[in-house]
């Protein structure tokens, strides 16, 4: 009997989140063994393309990458799946899958809600993401009478799951290999992870600006051994250009403290995952801490969970679904408008994110400096949680339930399939060649 054919649109060769997410959910799909597999590969903005040939644990998935040809008719898939963002959801076969992180505020925008609604089934990485999809309403008026002529929200008739980003335990866990920074002197440092993106101070998605601005603050004029702060960050990308913004941004918000401050380290560029890894497990990093605004998952934060050292961010949005308020410290705070600075064609107005309370992210830092053993024994709770219930293997076997339960059969009714035309780059063509980033003291 053959196997259902499986279409999976998406950008699994790019350096993205989306790439990562895809190439997890594709080796997934690949090692059910249950399908006939076909990979249509879509760039991701301007992220990198050339992932799979770099990466030689990743080359196995080029057999299954399928060029269509141009008035070429081929066989309508039994299942087509698309990983993006949802107003690209667009259904090519007989069960049609929409898979995305959603957005991480409080108001998806009306094409991602019309774009679910064309879906059989639309998996969300967390339910912070299902539940913004399910409650994003409008309405569509009139011009002169303001009658309302349109009301546009979720289809009742679209399937809703969640199918978190699982780490991968071969590859996040505890070591013994460390990245080199021999730059740094002190014995306690908080690490942050993550894009510093666009927005003015106070408003960017992962509130960098202030996390930088309260931990200068709350260990100014300190004497003795004082905690330093790590950014493993970037502002999109690993030009020089880049690195010189993130610098001024940091002289900026130092110009604004007074006093004795302690350090502030940047890591800027690229790292493998292992890498990464290295960077987690490192002993002079104690603590991750992260005041974002919003997540559709957070990945970092889960995969740091794995060196069984103690978390600080906020309590809402994606990561709360596996960080748990009695094993981490979340923090409170208020919904607030996302700011003009902030705004984009997704992240629109109206919409609302999450605003840390600043008093109690001075405390959190104070505590977890000086009652670190505590928050130690918590963290390793919060560690095995995490391994026990959000690992690669525990979302292959999610996923595979939520396919066994559609209980799709091969349909041999060759039908046109309407694909969008796709040039894609010459697969041979290499990124620059990565190099260790050099730590920059600040």
């Amino acid at each position: 009997m053959s196997k259902p054919t499986f279409f999976i649109s998406c950008p699994i060769d790019t350096y993205s989140g989306y790439g990562a997410r895809s190439r997890d959910v594709v080796k997934a799909i690949i090692e059910m063994d249950k399908y006939d597999i076909k990979i249509l590969p879509q760039r991701w903005g301007d992220t990198a393309w050339g992932f799979l040939e770099e990466h030689e644990e990743w080359t196995f998935m080029l057999k299954y990458f399928f060029q269509p040809q141009p008035n070429q008719p081929i066989e309508k898939p039994d299942i087509w799946m698309q990983i993006t963002i949802p107003n690209e959801f667009m259904p090519q076969g007989h069960y049609n899958i929409g898979m995305t992180a959603g957005i991480e505020s409080t108001v998806a925008p009306a094409d991602w809600v019309q774009g679910c609604g064309r879906m059989n089934m639309v998996l969300g990485s967390s339910k912070h993401s299902i539940d913004v999809l399910k409650a994003s309403t409008f309405e569509k008026r009139d011009e002169r009478t303001q009658q309302v002529i349109e009301k546009i929200e979720f289809n009742p008739n679209t399937k809703t799951d969640i199918l978190f980003e699982g780490f991968d335990e071969n590859t996040y866990k505890k070591t013994n290999e460390i990245l080199d920074l021999p730059e740094i002197k002190e014995s306690f440092c908080f690490l942050f992870v993550g894009h510093w993106m666009q927005g003015d101070f106070g408003h960017d998605r992962k509130n960098v600006g202030v996390l930088v601005k309260s931990f200068l603050e709350t260990f100014k004029n300190k004497t003795g051994a004082t905690p330093a702060l790590i950014l493993k960050t970037t502002g999109g990308n690993s030009s020089y250009m880049d690195k010189y913004q993130i610098l001024k941004k940091l002289k900026e918000i130092k110009s604004q403290v007074k006093g004795k401050l302690p350090k502030i380290y940047l890591v800027h560029g690229d790292l493998t995952n292992e890498e990464m890894n290295e960077l987690y497990n490192h002993p002079k990093v104690k603590c991750m801490v992260n005041t974002t605004k919003g997540e559709g998952f957070g990945r970092p934060l889960l995969e740091f969970t794995q060196t069984k050292k103690p978390i600080i961010t906020t309590g809402w949005s994606g990561h709360i679904d596996f960080l748990k308020p009695d094993m981490s410290i979340l923090l409170p705070g208020t919904l607030g408008d996302v700011h003009p600075s902030a705004q984009n064609k997704w992240l629109i107005q109206g919409s609302k994110w999450f605003d840390v309370d600043i008093i109690a992210l001075n405390k959190a830092l104070k505590d977890m400096y000086k009652n670190y053993k505590q928050w130690v024994i918590k963290a390793k709770q919060q560690g095995n949680y995490a391994k026990e219930n959000f690992s690669y293997t525990k979302m292959k076997d999610k996923f595979e339930g939520i396919l066994d339960k559609l209980d799709i059969k091969a349909a041999p009714k060759k039908v046109d399939l309407k694909l969008s035309k796709l040039t894609l780059p010459k697969l041979k063509s290499k990124k620059p060649e990565l190099k260790l980033p050099k730590l920059n003291k600040v």
